[in-house]
């Protein structure tokens, strides 16, 4: 006589966490990234960084306008010339990887304004020469490389586990809201944290003698020998302060690109093209930051759709298609939502200008 057995009961919250963590046993996605096109792209990034400090960088000199604005052009054609390979030689799903490429690019370049507007205030604070600031932002780009490729494998290991689209999709609206919440708030870089970090680690050289009014002028050191002792330049503590400040950055564009795309190649390259030409967009735009004042409303409302895409989307295309097939929203319309937030924010600052207070020369 066979003995019937009830099914086992399993409590609500046990399931959600294994088909939460089920997840982690799916086959990792596909990427266009071979082997030899993973060398050929960061061969390619150290050939263009090498001649860019080694020949035309060689001798350390301000920027001019003239010259930043021949970098950024050179640097948006690479861009797009590599987006062109994509599309031509992409493989089956070579549109839309092209596309998720561009909206990328597109993203990053416009989260780099924020950057931008932080490197001025810090530069300024320490009064760094026009002559070391891209010496300054040049290292800081390598250690963004490397800081975004363990942002983007971590990311997207976290995301082999579902319940994490939800996490990091209400995160980007809450970092939307607040930047397009208005606040009125000083920079205090004295006060950074990143500082007080770095003075503990390193013996920081003095920046002027005792009784002298003119300041001790390093050069481009960042390391010096004092008294037989290896001293830190203040031009190394600012460098510390970038790293640090793109490492925070770096928390809020890598969320925002991991839901534009899958692919880790796509990823990388379209954030590590946009990184490479923040350099010459700093001291193009460094002197125009006021003028766009409507564009962080455009980024705001840029991370608001990305995380309600990110976290929303099966809600939504169920609520729209029923038990359609659609996974995902596509591709082209995410790039329209970026292209038209982000032309729109900067056609409304060019607009209605910002107006002058009161008692300001006109």
């Amino acid at each position: 006589m066979t003995t019937w057995e009830a099914p086992v009961r399993v409590p609500p919250l046990l399931m959600t966490f294994a088909l939460a963590f089920q997840q982690s046993s799916e086959a990792p996605a596909r990427s266009i990234g071979t082997p030899v096109m993973w060398a050929g792209f960061l061969a390619f990034v150290a050939l263009m960084l090498l001649l860019d400090l080694g020949v035309f960088h060689k001798k350390a000199h301000a920027i001019r306008i003239r010259e930043a604005i021949g970098w950024t052009v050179v640097w948006i054609c690479l861009a797009l010339i590599f987006n062109l390979g994509i599309w031509i030689f992409g493989g089956p799903d070579r549109h839309t990887l092209a596309v998720q490429f561009l909206t990328g690019y597109l993203i990053e370049k416009a989260l780099s304004v924020d950057n931008i507007f932080v490197f001025i205030i810090i530069f300024s604070y320490f009064k760094v020469p026009p002559m070391y600031q891209h010496r300054v932002l040049f290292w800081g780009i390598l250690g963004a490389l490397v800081m975004r490729g363990l942002f983007i494998w971590l990311g997207m290991e976290l995301l082999k586990f579902h319940f994490m689209i939800y996490i990091f999709g209400g995160f980007l609206v809450f970092t939307g809201i607040k930047i397009l919440i208005p606040k009125r708030e000083e920079a205090h870089p004295d006060r950074n944290i990143a500082l007080r970090v770095f003075r503990w680690m390193f013996r920081v050289a003095p920046t002027s003698l005792p009784g002298a009014a003119a300041p001790i002028d390093y050069g481009k050191k960042f390391l010096v020998k004092i008294d037989g002792k290896t001293w830190a330049t203040p031009l190394l503590m600012v460098l510390f302060v970038v790293e640090v400040t793109d490492l925070l950055f770096a928390v809020d564009s890598i969320p925002a690109i991991l839901v534009i795309s899958n692919d880790a190649f796509i990823i990388y390259t379209s954030n590590i093209f946009a990184i490479l030409g923040l350099r010459a967009l700093y001291f193009v735009v460094g002197g125009m930051m006021d003028k766009f004042h409507y564009l962080k409303i455009g980024l705001g409302m840029i991370l608001v759709f990305i995380g309600i895409k990110m976290a929303g989307q099966e809600f939504l295309l169920k609520l729209l298609y029923g038990d359609d097939e659609r996974r995902s929203i596509s591709p082209v319309i995410s790039l329209a939502v970026v292209v038209g937030l982000l032309a729109g924010s900067i056609a409304a600052s060019l607009i209605w200008p910002p107006k002058k207070a009161a008692g300001t020369a006109a």
